[in-house]
This record gives structure tokens, sequence and C-alpha cells, in this order.
């Protein structure tokens, strides 16, 4: 039986699945025993009935649901300004094929993620419709499983919007840094990520208001729980799927810079297209779903914290409140300081002839959460005098404000590794001139692990700090009270949610309007210069233009790496509270004895968090493994098929499509066997032990926090050390540039693969947790050996996809190589 099963799995995974999932939960579909309290005890409170500013918290809802209406609209203005902006002809087919390419590859990765739903919807079913204490209608089922598919579905749509956008500012800023002054080729990228960014939010939180308006109080929780799954489950699919298929192509296209001794991006390369495709998918498409998903699941950790931990309803009510017009305040305050900055950087670079491209986006990262942190205050000071015992408004808007300047204070710390003026990026390039690629990677290595210790030091100051103010919360007031106070920390994270999502996504702009001037071949088009000057007003300046955007290319690279740690902090941080609740949940709200559960003198706990760490270990070895397959078949395919001779100026669109479909082959066979095998393991912990699978939620949390700061940094400073020898030193083709090239391709699956997609897993594998426990809860009551039955069928399966991820990802030996190095000579 066990041969046909692995064959089953290994010709048709999807309907070996459904078989499997549905043998090993049909034991569920017994009595139900009841249990501690649970997902399904969550009731909202009727906000009709909370007054807050004289006015009823309904009310308070609709106005911050108009103000993200107006978010929306103001996220379509800057989207069509974008769009209206003049470019030429040439650049402008290079963007639109890039945007075929990529919608082509997100309406793949769409259908693959339905897929996954069924086994989450499944889960989801049988908890809400069957297994809770309170089991729901049919009708409300459907209402919580239609809230998952809208998760799903704003996840994929603001993806969708943010490639339109991007591939619309791509060919704008190449075309306008050709008018020779830095200031709208920094522009125009800054614009285009303000619309991702005040899109996202607003559509994100109006989905939420639509929740708490629409649904009755009672399975109100249980739609945002849903809701935060299917959003986890979309940004987590995209995530790693964005982050394998961007390296795969980046890699491919990289390496030829090597192979036959070309430019970057060098038109004739196939890999181009793919690797300026890769970098929406993985830098813009994963980015904004992960933003996506951040905000969902923080909400819920909060919301979940709100309604078990505290007592009165009456407070329950007003904090709620607060939270949701607070984001909505987040939004506003993103908003303004955009208009702040750029009044600011207009006057200082408008004529400029040169500027640091990095000081602006610093500038809006400060200036946001300085604005931010004083509407925080404002708005506390308005909302919250009665809460507690008066003193609450100034103590929650403090605990916030920690997060709010994580925000600010991270990126800072951040910039220390991996910007091209730093001093470790610095080393990196000194250590490869003598050294070459194996010091170039340890110097990288080095700047990964010292920016690990500095920023896990920075994350645990400021949460020390909320810390100490929640202790001095009224006593009574709420179970632990600490917890709360990091929940709000990672909320403040989210304070600049728009303008983190802006100077995000500025990278892929910056890299892609390289791409598109490269690819565009524009300055062998016959009398151009007279065409540009007739049709356009005036002269292009080649030069300038090409050195613009290579160190406009090197301050997005910057600010990539700047967003990766604030969302993964928000991970961990976040996470902290989400836990908290499952620890509520399981000891009937935090009865005596249970803390001695929560130590490693309880062996499962301990046993958990080991569990945890190895997960996070195969992670990364099996998303980089996709990557190395991957690009291994794209590298073998470009070196065959790659025509240099005179008479060609450009790839064909077909051998480009061929690079596209081997990335996109490979990041789909790597996305199924980690999710799968993610899924069926944290299966496997909950229903082993409940402590056992606390212990493994945390270790989730804090080895993925300093794996993924490790692997962000390291790639950012391996990435700028090559960008710092191009762009500054002007070393182009020497063997110093190709020593950073190497660690570059060293550096490329760390920070776009790996790391980024640590935080939608943490987060995914917490949620879903809330629902996994219950399940697990609910079986021990009847049956502690079952229990151990199904984790062991849970953990085999699971093992399947992590032995999958490797052995079925290998390089075969004896692939047919084509050297065509002399021939290209």
């Amino acid at each position: 039986m066990t041969k046909e099963v692995y064959a089953l799995l290994r010709s048709r995974p999807s309907a070996a699945l459904v078989a499997v999932l549905t043998a090993v939960l049909a034991p569920l579909f017994s009595a139900r025993p009841a249990f501690a309290a649970a997902v399904s005890d969550m009731h909202f409170p009727d906000f009709g009935q909370i007054t807050v500013l004289g006015v009823s918290g309904n009310a308070i809802m609709l106005v911050a649901a108009a103000i993200c209406l107006v978010g929306v609209a103001f996220g379509l203005i800057l989207f069509s300004q974008v769009r209206k902006m003049p470019v030429h002809k040439a650049m402008l087919e290079v963007s639109e094929l890039i945007y075929e390419t990529c919608k082509t590859y997100l309406l793949t990765q769409i259908r693959f993620i339905m897929l996954l739903a069924l086994f989450v919807g499944t889960v989801i079913a049988l908890y809400y419709g069957w297994l809770s204490p309170q089991p729901m209608s049919v009708i409300q089922v459907v209402v919580v499983l239609l809230f998952t598919l809208i998760g799903i579905a704003g996840s994929a749509s603001v993806a969708w919007f943010g490639i339109r956008v991007n591939t619309y500012a791509n060919s704008r800023a190449a075309f306008v840094s050709l008018r020779g002054k830095p200031y709208p080729t920094y522009a125009v990228p800054l614009k285009s990520g303000m619309a991702i960014g005040t899109m996202l939010i607003s559509v994100e939180l109006l989905l939420m208001f639509a929740i708490i308006l629409l649904v009755p109080g009672d399975y109100t929780a249980a739609c945002f729980i849903g809701y935060a799954i299917g959003a986890s489950l979309g940004a987590s699919a995209l995530r790693i799927a964005g982050g394998i298929f961007t390296k795969i192509a980046d890699i491919g296209a990289d390496l030829m810079k090597i192979v036959f001794d070309i430019k970057e991006d060098d038109a004739r390369n196939p890999g181009v297209i793919a690797d300026c495709a890769g970098d929406n998918a993985g830098d813009s498409v994963g980015p904004t779903a992960d933003a996506f998903e951040t905000y969902g699941v923080t909400a819920v950790a909060l919301i979940s914290f709100i309604l078990l931990a505290v007592g009165s309803a009456a407070d329950q009510g007003i904090m709620l409140v607060w939270v949701f017009t607070v984001a909505v305040m987040m939004l506003v305050s993103s908003a303004i300081s955009y208009f702040i900055n750029q009044a600011i950087a207009s006057a200082m670079y408008a004529k400029a002839d040169a500027m640091n491209f990095e000081q602006p986006l610093t500038n809006l990262v400060w200036i946001t959460s300085i604005v931010s942190i004083a509407l925080t205050f404002a708005l506390s000071y308005l909302m919250l005098p009665g809460l507690g015992d008066g003193t609450m408004w100034w103590k929650l808007a403090a605990v916030i404000s920690c997060g709010t300047l994580a925000g600010a204070l991270i990126p800072e710390v951040v910039k220390v590794f991996t910007s091209t003026q730093s001093r470790h990026v610095q080393e990196v390039v000194k250590a490869s001139r003598e050294g070459g690629a194996p010091l170039n990677v340890i110097s990288g290595l080095v700047a990964g692990n010292f920016s690990g210790f500095w920023l896990g030091f920075v994350i645990m100051g400021l949460m020390a700090v909320a810390y100490g103010i929640s202790s001095t919360f009224p006593a009574g007031m709420m179970l632990a009270p600490a917890i709360f106070a990091f929940g709000l920390v990672a909320f403040g994270f989210l304070a600049m949610g728009p303008v983190t999502i802006a100077v995000d996504s500025y990278g892929p702009v910056t890299d892609n309007a390289q791409s598109v001037y490269e690819l565009s071949v524009i300055e062998t088009l016959p009398n151009i210069s007279e065409e540009i000057k007739r049709d356009f007003g005036f002269e292009p300046n080649w030069d300038k233009a090409k050195h613009f955007l290579e160190e406009n290319d090197g301050a997005g690279n910057t600010f990539k790496a700047t967003a990766k740690p604030v969302l993964i902090g928000t991970a961990v941080v976040g996470v902290t509270t989400l836990i908290f609740s499952i620890i509520v949940q399981l000891t009937e709200g935090l009865q005596a004895g249970f803390m001695q559960n929560l130590s490693i003198v309880h062996p499962p706990f301990l046993l958990g968090l080991l569990a945890g760490g190895a997960v996070i270990y195969w992670f990364s070895g099996a998303s980089m493994q996709a990557v190395s397959t991957g690009a291994y078949r794209a590298v073998e395919f470009i070196k065959r098929t790659m025509k240099l001779d005179a008479s060609v100026t450009k790839a064909s669109i077909e051998d480009s499509k061929k690079v596209v479909e081997i990335c996109t082959q490979y990041a789909q066979k790597g996305m199924l066997n980690i999710f799968m095998g993610l899924f069926f393991i944290t299966l496997a912990c909950a229903f082993v032990e409940s402590y056992f699978f606390i212990g493994y939620l945390v270790s989730l949390a804090v080895f993925g926090l300093f794996q993924a700061i490790f692997m962000a940094n390291a790639g950012g400073a391996w990435d700028n050390a090559k960008k710092l020898v191009e762009v500054d030193l002007k070393e182009k083709g020497t063997e110093l540039h190709k020593a950073t090239v190497v660690g570059d391709t060293v550096g490329d699956p760390f920070k776009d693969t790996s790391s980024v997609a640590i935080n939608p897993i943490i987060k995914f594998a917490s949620l879903f947790g809330l629902i996994a426990v219950q399940l697990a809860i609910y079986l021990s009551a009847s049956s502690q050996t079952l229990n151990y039955i199904l984790a062991g069928g849970f953990l085999l399966v699971g093992f399947v996809f992590v032995y999958r991820s490797f052995y079925g990802m290998r390089i075969e030996s004896g692939a047919p190589t084509a050297d065509r190095t002399k021939q290209a000579a």
C-alpha cells in the first residue's frame, strides 16, 4: 500500500493528499465533548452601544471606512498620474512585455493557491461546522469560508495592482532619466510606491470594516480569522513562489555576465525579461501580499487578545474602536508626510545636477514616524479619556509609538549593513579586491550576523520599554497586559504602512528602469535624439541617464533591505500576542498552574522549541534548493540559445518566454513542497500536545526572526557591494566585479527568497494554529492515543514533502549542457 500511495503522490499529489486528509480526519466526525474556551467563544461587542467622542462606535467605523475610500481614490489618482507620464514607445513596449509576463505568472499562481485553499478550507469547515462547542449553521460556515476566499483575493488583487503600477513606472522612470536631472528619476518610483501603499492599506481596512459592520457579532471573530487565514495563505504562497521565481531569473541573467563577459541587462540575454518579471514577482507581488496579510494577522492577534483577555465588554468595544481608528489615522499620516517630504525634496533637488537618492527616502520615513506618533497621542487623548484609571490614553499611545519608532529606527540600523555608503559594504568590496569571491562571501556573512545582533537588541529594547509601560496598567483590567503591549508594538510597526510599502516598492521600479533602458536599445535607434527633442521637447543626455539609473538602483536596493526587517519584526512581536490568545484558550483564562507547562521543565514544550527551529532551517534550505535547481536549468537553456553575433540586437520573445516558463515551473514545484510540508507538520505538532505546539510556534518566531534578518542583510550587503563597484568605482568587467557578482548571486536567494518568506509562514502557522489546536483538544478529550496516531500520520505526510523538497528537486546528473563560451568568443 505504501508504494501505491507514494506513486500517487509523485504523479498526482493533489489527489493523493485529498485522500490522505479525508482518511485521517474521518475519526473527527464522532460525538463532540466540551472543552476549554475556544475561538468560537469570541463575540464582538455591539458597537452601536459603544460611545466614543460622543457618537456611537458604528458611526466612527463608518467615518473611518469613508476615509479609506478616500485613500483608495488617492491611490488611483497617483496611479493615473504615473500612467499618463510621457514615455518613448521603445521603452513602453518593453515594460508592457514585462507586465504581460508578470500577469501570466500571477494568474498561474492564483490557480495554484486555490488548490492549497482546499486543504485549509477543509479544516476551517470541519472546525466551525462540526467540532466547535457551538457549531455554526451551514450558512454561517459558508460565510466564514467566503471571507477566507476574500482574504486570498485581497492578497492577489493588491499584488496585481502593484505589478501594474510598477510596470507603468519602470518605463517612465527610465525615460525621465534622459532629461539629465536626478530628481525626476527619484520622484517617479516613489509616486508609484505611494500609490501601492495607500491602495493596499485602504483596501485592507475597508475589508475589515465590512466584516465589523456587516457580519453579526456572534461570528464576526470567526470571519476575521477566516479572512486572515486566507490572506496569510495567499501571501505565503506568493512570497515563496515569487522569491523562487525572481532568483532563478536573476541568477540565470547575472551569471551570463561572467560566462560571456557581457554588460548588465544585455538585450541579447533571454534571461533579462524573466529577471524583470521576477523583480515584480519577488519584490512587488511578494511584499504587497505580505504587507496585506501582515495587517490582517496583526489585527486578528489584537482582536483575539482583547476579546479573550479584557474582562469588560465596554472596555473591549472602546479598545477595538480605538485600534481601528488609529489604523486609519496611520493612513492619513502617511499621505500628509508624503506631501511634506515631496515639498522639501523638490525645493532641495528639483534643479540639482546630483543628489543622494537615499536622503529624501530617509527623510520620508522619519517625517512619517514623527507625524504618526503625534497623531497617535492626540487621537488617544480624545478617544480614551475615561478608559481604566484615566491614564491609559497616554500609556497605550506610548506603547504603540514604540512600534512606530521601530519603523524608523530599524531602517537606520539596516542601512549600516546594506547601504552603498556603509563601512560594511565597503569592507566587502575591499575583501573582494585581494581575496576574490571567497572573501567577498565571508565579509557578507559577517555583515549579516552583526546585523542580527544589533537589530535583535533594537527590537528587544523597544519591547522592553513597552513592557515597562504595561506594568503600570490598572490591575484587573486585562490578563497579561505585557502581551497586549507587545501586540500594540507590532501594530505600531505598521504605523507607516503606506510609506514602508512605498520605499520597498521603490526598489523593483529602479531595478526595472535600468533594465528597460538597456532592453529598449533606445540609443541605437536611428535619429533618436532628434525624435525625442521633436516629440518630447528636450535633448536626451545618455551618459547621465545611465549613471542616475544605476545610482538610483543602489538606493532601491538599500530601501528594499530596510523594509524587510520591519515586516519580519511584526511576525515575532505580533505572533507573541496571537500565541498568547491560544494559551488563554488552553488554560480557560490563565487558570493557576498553567505556567509549569510553559517551561523547559515540561518536556513537550522544550521538544516543541526544537521542532520549530528545525522547520526554519528546513524551509531555508528547501527554498534555496528550488532556486538552485531552477537556476541550473535556466543557465543551461540560456547558454545553449544565446546568440551574440553582430547581427543580433535582442533575444527572441520565444527564448525569453522559455526562461519564464522554467522559472514558473520550479517556483510552483518549490512552493507546493514547502507549503504542504509546513501545513502537515504544523497539524502534526498541534496534535502531539498543546504545549508542544506552543513551543513550536515560539521557536518558529524566534529562530525565524534571526535567520531572516541574517539572510536579508547579508544579501543586501553583497548586492550593494556589486553596485558600489559598478557605479562608484566604475570597474565593470574586472576581476573585482566578477567577485562581487558571485557574492551577489549567493545573496540573491538569501535576501529575496528564504528570508522574506519566513515572515508569512510564521504568521500562517500561528494563525492556522488557532483552529488546529482546537481540533487536537477536541480529539484528546476522547482518545489521546488517536491524537498520537493522527500526529504521526500528519508528520509522515509532512516528511514526504520535506523529502520531495530536496530529492524531488535535485539537479539530475548527466543533463545535457552546452558550453558556448568559445563559440561566443
